[in-house]
């Protein structure tokens, strides 16, 4: 269940602010600025997950030095640190999808007169849907797996479901690996590929309700009267 809430968490904090830099790079931004966040995105989607963990962590330290008390672990941290970190994802592949619609589809709602944000409303984000929703599945997939991140921000063992966002919380994949690394018998091992099988069938979950979210998205916005 903490695995649950800390993706739906992090993917709902990257995704509008990721589908509204994709479309400002896409659609907005002058070729200089375009250059240069592209490289800068592209980069940001290649820094390994522990040094975003580090990032979380240090923000983790900053807190207790300057407005708490007690150092402790925070879903919430856990969360923003997952969602930078699937930032570049969300940014670069709806900025993709975008500009990969053809000339003749793009100007179909300014040749009617339509303005440039009813045309981006109507016509670019409809036609860009499967390759945003690329996006959205990768990101589903980074948050649940990974561990680097969460091990350094807040998961704490046998915590259990998070009261809050601002409560220790235990995870699925630092689960599988303290099990897996500190088993005493082949039961406790059997457990550790027991709950991958869980973490896998979340996933599996959350990349069906995303296609099922798409479909009908799509057939809403392309096909409404």
């Amino acid at each position: 269940m903490g695995t649950l809430i800390l993706v739906l968490l992090s993917v709902g904090i990257a995704l509008p602010v990721g589908i509204a830099s994709g479309i400002y790079m896409a659609e907005y931004a002058d070729e200089r600025i375009r250059n240069f966040f592209t490289i800068l995105f592209d980069i940001l989607a290649g820094i390994p997950s522990i040094v975003i963990g580090l990032f979380g962590f240090s923000v983790t330290i900053f807190l207790h030095n300057h407005f708490l008390e007690k150092l402790f672990p925070w879903l919430f941290i856990s969360a923003l640190s997952l969602a930078f970190l699937v930032l570049p994802y969300l940014i670069r592949t709806t900025q993709t999808a975008i500009e990969s619609i053809p000339d003749n589809i793009r100007m179909t709602g300014i040749a009617l007169g339509a303005t440039h944000l009813q045309n981006i409303i109507y016509v670019l984000i409809p036609r860009s849907l499967p390759g945003i929703v690329s996006g959205i599945v990768l990101s589903i997939g980074r948050c649940a797996e990974d561990t680097a991140v969460i091990m350094l921000t807040g998961v704490v063992a046998t915590a259990g479901i998070p009261k809050s966002v601002f409560a220790g919380y235990e995870a699925l994949p630092f689960y599988i690996y303290y099990i897996s690394s500190q088993y005493t018998d082949s039961e406790e091992l059997m457990t550790g590929f027991s709950a991958a099988i869980t973490l896998v069938s979340i996933c599996a979950l959350l990349f069906l309700l995303a296609f099922f979210i798409k479909q009908r998205l799509s057939s809403y916005m392309l096909y409404r009267s």
